[in-house]
């Protein structure tokens, strides 16, 4: 039993020395590969490039913003920060500066969407976010509102948001069913709610008997009367439906 016992326990040590080495060693390749983020703030972007290079760090500028300190061209933000531990083939994500505020924040408000645009862009501005609302008794595409708001100074970001006017959805109702009314009541109802009454057509009548034996009908076709009664209705009931839809009856 001893050698055996003796044998158990030597294995076991070297399975433990063998997992010892095994993440001693993937430690040290991985922080082999470590590298610490040098500081790039004040730098250009081709100054910015050579000094991590050689550290297998990129650049991506992703942003431009004014600023009154940081001359134009210069990387004015880093992300990570200086001193901060990354793998090597990390990308730094920095911010260029544009230098000092020299454009003129247009007054857009009235304008349209459009001119507003253009009148935005031509100042080399870019166009940061529109958006849109509805106002009751407000024409549709026209700025309500910018940002920032005209001749503003000491502005950060060279885009502007606007907030434009759209159309107003009309009112919204649930259809109702007609079937069986008076086609007379009925188109009362609909012209009272700010509906429109369409096509009004005579139903099939299915039970005619076959033309070999059906008398010959030389009279004119029967036609629709404020006392004919509504068997099917367009749209349905139940269906939702807009103020000025146009509604269209079957009667008999």
């Amino acid at each position: 039993m001893k050698p055996l016992f003796r044998f158990a326990m030597l294995a076991l040590v070297l399975v433990v020395v063998a997992l010892v080495s095994a993440l001693t060693a993937m430690r040290f390749a991985i922080h082999g590969q470590e590298v610490q983020v040098p500081a790039i703030v004040g730098l250009s972007p081709a100054e910015a490039e050579r000094s991590v290079a050689g550290l297998g760090l990129q650049i991506n500028i992703e942003r431009q913003y004014y600023s009154p300190r940081i001359p134009e061209g210069r990387i004015m933000t880093q992300l990570p920060l200086p001193g901060t531990k990354v793998r090597r083939g990390w990308q730094l994500r920095v911010a260029q500066s544009l230098g000092p505020q020299r454009v003129v924040i247009p007054n857009v408000t009235n304008e349209s969407e459009r001119a507003a645009e253009w009148n935005i862009r031509r100042r080399g501005l870019d166009m940061a976010s529109t958006t849109e609302i509805q106002i009751p008794g407000m024409p549709a595409d026209q700025v309500l509102a910018q940002s920032p708001p005209p001749n503003a100074s000491q502005v950060s970001a060279p885009r502007t948001s606007l907030l434009v006017t759209v159309a107003a959805d009309p009112p919204a109702y649930v259809m109702p069913s007609f079937i069986g009314q008076p086609l007379g009541t009925a188109s009362r109802t609909l012209q009272d709610a700010g509906f429109k009454l369409g096509n009004v057509s005579i139903a099939l009548v299915t039970n005619t008997p076959p033309p070999s034996v059906a008398p010959p009908n030389l009279s004119a076709p029967p036609q629709p009367t404020p006392a004919s009664i509504i068997v099917v209705q367009t749209p349905p009931a139940g269906q939702k439906v807009f103020a000025g839809a146009v509604v269209n009856f079957e009667v008999k």
